[in-house]
């Protein structure tokens, strides 16, 4: 099966467009997708009551990918508020509890970041971060071309499938060193993430003086042309995992919400199990 969902769900106004009410705004966005990723769980651990928020808002069958937080993927600068890195790991599971007891726990995702290249020192910690999540189904995604250069690129897709790893296949601007291919291998025989984070080579790398990176990094608008490639990539590979997640992570300007609509209809897929459609102001 394909689910296809978005990137958070607080940013996407359109899906909101003459909605009665706005407060809760993860039970509309449940109305068109299947799935979603929690990408405020990277900047900091939500308390374990907004879990069970989330858990009760949505339809049974809705899947949560959850970001890993940022001391876990080294993204944090300065140290890390825990006394300890083991501390870290448990107090992120903990808060996954909810989750997992109401089975909406799809896989947390650990994305490392551009200066996380392919040296020894880097494939033990990712090791070490498999070791423990060793309960759960986790993602792995790189943003440093090396892992996938001609003299690692076996090495790494073996490794991610003798460790369970789930591939986390990019699509994404080609711009050097900071990014990497699309690399269409599934390395999970039960799922395979897919994250659509566009193609804006200007805003990849590094923004103009002035501008915010999360204005123009995913500033990106699929055309239906490149819809349909992925999506044979897509389904291609899906005769290989039981389960295909697609995520769209181009919503600098408004555009992942439309894009994912588009996709899911391009495919012909037809979801059960959302959440009730919201009634418009006019309706």
């Amino acid at each position: 099966m394909i689910w296809v969902g978005l990137t958070g769900w607080g940013d996407h106004d359109s899906l909101y467009e003459g909605s009665r009410s706005t407060s809760n705004k993860l039970s509309t966005y449940a109305s068109y997708f299947p799935v979603v990723e929690v990408d405020s769980s990277f900047y900091a651990i939500p308390p374990r009551r907004n879990i069970e928020k989330w858990v009760a808002e949505t339809p049974e069958t809705f899947q949560f990918i959850v970001k890993a937080y940022q001391g876990i993927t080294g993204h944090q600068r300065g140290g890390i508020p825990f006394t300890s890195r083991k501390e870290m790991f448990e107090a992120f599971k903990e808060f996954l509890g909810p989750m997992v007891q109401a089975n909406k726990l799809a896989m947390v995702l650990c994305q490392f970041p551009p200066w996380f290249d392919c040296q020894k020192k880097h494939v033990e910690y990712v090791r070490l971060c498999r070791e423990q999540f060793q309960d759960m189904d986790v993602a792995l995604e790189f943003r440093n071309r090396s892992w996938f250069s001609e003299d690692y690129y076996d090495n790494t897709l073996t490794y991610m499938k003798q460790d369970q790893w789930i591939h986390s296949i990019c699509d994404e601007p080609q711009a050097g060193e900071r990014s990497i291919p699309f690399v269409p291998v599934v390395t999970h025989p039960e799922k395979t993430l897919y994250r659509m984070h566009g193609r804006n080579v200007y805003g990849w790398n590094k923004p103009a003086n002035g501008e915010e990176w999360r204005d123009v990094r995913y500033l990106y608008d699929y055309s239906d042309g490149e819809l349909e490639e992925l999506g044979r990539e897509v389904t291609k590979l899906s005769g290989q995992t039981k389960e295909s997640f697609v995520l769209f992570n181009n919503n600098s300007g408004g555009h992942a919400a439309a894009n994912g609509k588009r996709f899911v209809e391009i495919l012909g897929i037809k979801y059960r199990g959302l959440a009730p459609r919201q009634l418009g102001l006019f309706d």
